[in-house]
C-alpha cells in the first residue's frame, strides 16, 4: 500500500488537545490507555486464515469500535459488493481478496463518519509530522494527540478518496488507527454534544471502564450519538418531586442493529435496545454479550421484511478474536413442523444438550449467552449450533 504523504489540514490547538483527551479519557493529563494507540482496524495476513473478511485484534477497550467497523464490512462484503444479476454463494462473497478488504475498509469507514456528521459535515484528523502542543502538567503528550491535523469534509465522495489516500493510518498494525477513527467520529459530533449525550455528571467521559470498550462508543458510531439509552426516540423521565427530563434514545433506525444480552438481572430489561435496533435496515447486529462483543448477521436481505423468511434461517456469529459459529433458528410452531416435511428433528428441542466441537475438542454451548442473547430478538427460536471450524478457544 503506498503512503501518500499527509498534505493541508490545520494543526489541533492547544485546548482542542485538551478537550479531545478530556471528553474521550477524561483526563489530558494522564497518558490515555495504551492500546488506543497500538490498535489498528487490520485483516488477518495469513492466507490460509478461514475467514479473510474479519478484523483481528489481541483483547482490549478497543474491541467494541472494531466490531461496529466489522459489521459495516460484513454488510459491504454481503450486500453492497454481492452482484445483483446472479446469486453468489455466502462463503464466496466472504472469501475477499486484498484489494476487496482494502475496498471494504475505506469504505466502511467513511460511511460510519459521514453517518456520525448527519450527511452533512465530516471532520477527519490524523497524526502529522509536527508536535502542536507541548508537554505539560495539564497536557501529557501521547504522540499521537498534539501531531493531529484536521480535515472537514462536506461531500462523501470527497471523505471517501481522502480515507482511501490516507488508508494506512487506519490499518497500520502496531498503530492509532483505532484512535483515529474514534477521534474524528468524537470531533464530527462535537465535543460538548458528545458530553451532552452521555448525559451524565460533569467530568464524565466516553471511555468507561469496560473491558472491551465502553457500549457509548457503539452507540456513537452505529447512531451518531453516544447514548447510553437505547429505547426508541425521546423519552421523558421525571417524579412527583422532579420536572420529566428527555432521555434521548435511538432518534432513526440504522442499517446495522444492535443487540445485547448482559445476563440475569435487575436492570435486564432497561438495557435492552428497541425495535430500531433490534430490527434494522440490514440483517446484521453487532453484540455485546456479557461483556464481550462480536457481530451476528444473516445473508438474506428480506429476513427482516418477511415474516416467512424468519421461520428458519442460519446465523453467524464472529468475533475478531477469530471466532465464527454458525447456527439454525427455528421458529415454526411444533404445528408447522409436524404438517411439514420434519426435516432436521434435532431443531425440536429448547436449550437442549448441544456440543459445538473445533479442533480444541469444542465447548458446551448448553444455555449459553449466546443463545440468550439471540433469544433477545427471536424468544421462541430453537437453536442449533454447528461445527466451530476455529483453532482458538472458545470465549463469550
Amino acid at each position: 500500500m503506498s503512503r501518500a504523504k499527509l498534505i493541508g489540514g490545520r494543526g489541533i490547538t492547544p485546548e482542542e488537545a485538551i478537550d479531545i483527551r478530556q471528553t474521550v479519557f477524561g483526563s489530558a493529563s494522564a497518558p490515555p490507555r495504551g492500546e488506543w494507540t497500538r490498535t489498528g482496524l487490520t485483516f488477518t495476513h495469513n492466507p490460509h486464515d478461514p475467514y479473510p473478511f474479519g478484523l483481528k485484534s489481541t483483547k482490549n477497550a478497543t474491541r467494541g469500535l472494531q466490531s461496529v467497523v466489522q459489521a459495516f464490512l460484513t454488510k459491504y462484503f454481503i450486500f453492497d459488493n454481492r452482484p445483483k444479476e446472479k446469486s453468489v454463494p455466502l462463503d464466496k462473497l466472504l472469501k475477499p481478496t486484498d484489494l476487496e478488504q482494502v475496498t471494504a475498509l475505506w469504505n466502511s469507514i467513511s460511511e460510519i463518519l459521514w453517518n456520525v456528521g448527519e450527511k452533512q459535515k465530516t471532520i477527519v484528523c490524523l497524526p502529522g509530522e509536527i508536535q502542536h502542543i507541548s508537554h505539560s502538567h495539564q497536557y501529557f503528550q501521547d504522540n499521537i494527540t498534539e501531531k493531529l491535523c484536521v480535515f472537514e469534509f462536506n461531500k462523501l465522495e470527497d471523505l471517501q478518496i481522502f480515507i482511501k489516500r490516507y488508508l494506512f493510518y487506519f490499518s497500520d498494525d502496531p498503530g492509532p488507527g483505532c484512535l483515529l477513527l474514534l477521534y474524528s467520529a468524537v470531533w464530527t459530533r462535537g465535543f460538548e454534544n458528545t458530553r451532552t449525550d452521555l448525559d451524565c455528571p460533569k467530568g464524565a467521559h466516553l471511555m468507561g471502564n469496560a473491558e472491551e470498550g465502553s457500549l457509548n462508543i457503539v452507540t456513537l458510531l452505529l447512531s451518531g450519538r453516544a447514548t447510553p439509552y437505547l429505547h426508541n426516540g425521546v423519552v421523558y423521565v421525571g417524579d412527583e418531586d422532579h420536572y420529566a427530563l428527555p432521555q434521548f434514545g435511538i432518534l432513526c433506525r440504522s442499517r446495522v442493529g444492535l443487540l445485547i444480552w448482559d445476563g440475569e438481572g435487575i436492570n435486564v430489561t432497561s438495557r435492552q435496545p428497541g425495535s430500531r435496533l433490534k430490527t434494522p435496515g440490514l440483517p446484521i447486529w453487532v453484540t455485546c454479550c456479557m461483556g464481550h462483543y462480536g457481530v451476528v448477521f444473516n445473508s438474506n436481505r428480506e429476513l427482516l421484511r418477511n415474516y416467512h423468511a424468519e421461520k428458519r434461517f442460519e446465523l453467524h456469529h464472529y468475533t475478531c478474536a477469530g471466532i465464527f459459529i454458525t447456527m439454525t433458528v427455528d421458529n415454526r410452531s411444533q404445528d408447522e413442523e409436524v404438517g411439514g416435511e420434519n426435516e432436521d428433528k434435532t431443531l425440536q428441542r429448547s436449550n437442549s444438550k448441544e456440543d459445538v466441537k473445533g479442533s480444541d475438542g469444542g465447548a458446551n454451548l448448553q444455555a449459553s449467552p449466546l443463545e440468550k442473547l439471540i433469544h433477545t430478538k427471536w424468544a421462541d427460536g430453537k437453536i442449533k449450533f454447528h461445527t466451530i471450524i476455529d483453532q482458538a478457544k472458545l470465549n463469550l
